[in-house]
């Protein structure tokens, strides 16, 4: 009899543990298996991943009102850091920006070319307005203390640095990045200074599309 209850107990054992491998098998295990959302899109890797880059913001808009992160990306976003003086890459990559947004646009995809300046003392709410209306009427420029602009900066892993000079006339050594950020997502693609605006803006579709 006692053999017969301990066959019992190992049959019930054995399904039990069969059951058990089951599951595992067939079930994914959190968070190693989640899946990204936007695994379609990206053309890039963060080091750390994506989670690394952004956060909190408190900047100045050109009407001298202070805004969050929050506010400041309200639709998705191209963001750019750089400043208004600069002689050559700047007006370069932020028009390739802009020709992206337009090409969304024409996709029915509204975005935003957002453009954070590295040069505060100079890029003030007013030059900022003057830089937008040159560059396109859909843009945002913020400036900020030089505290906010380095909390930015360290946010957004960005490298800017102000060239010795004795004059007003110097120059600012800046990263050319320019980041996809999304409203509830916050970033997630980065655009490297060689990245066509077709690029741009077919990846950018993929993201917002897919969030």
């Amino acid at each position: 009899m006692t053999n017969m209850k301990n066959i019992v107990y190992l049959s019930a054992a054995s399904l039990i543990i069969l059951v058990s491998l089951t599951y595992l098998a067939t079930t994914p295990i959190w968070p190693f298996n989640e899946e990204d959302t936007f695994a379609q899109c990206r053309n890039s890797k963060v080091t750390g991943g994506s989670g690394n880059i952004g956060g909190a913001l408190e900047l100045i808009s050109t009407n001298g009102n202070t805004l969050t992160d929050v506010e400041i990306f309200s639709k998705p976003s191209l963001v750019y850091f750089g400043y208004t003086f600069c002689p050559d890459v700047c007006p370069l990559h932020v028009s390739r920006n802009a020709d992206a947004v337009d090409m969304l646009e024409e996709r029915g995809i509204q975005t935003t070319p957002v453009f954070i300046s590295v040069d505060p003392s100079r890029d003030t709410p007013e030059v900022l307005q003057e830089f937008t209306e040159m560059i396109h009427p859909q843009m945002l420029a913020f400036t900020g203390s030089e505290e906010q602009i380095k909390a930015a900066s360290k946010a957004y892993r960005t490298y800017y640095k102000k060239q010795e000079s004795n004059d007003e006339y110097y120059l600012v050594d800046h990263s050319t990045i320019t980041y996809l950020v999304l409203p509830e997502h916050g970033f997630v693609e980065f655009f490297r200074a060689d990245t066509s605006p077709e690029i741009m803006a077919e990846t950018t579709a993929c993201f917002v599309e897919n969030s």
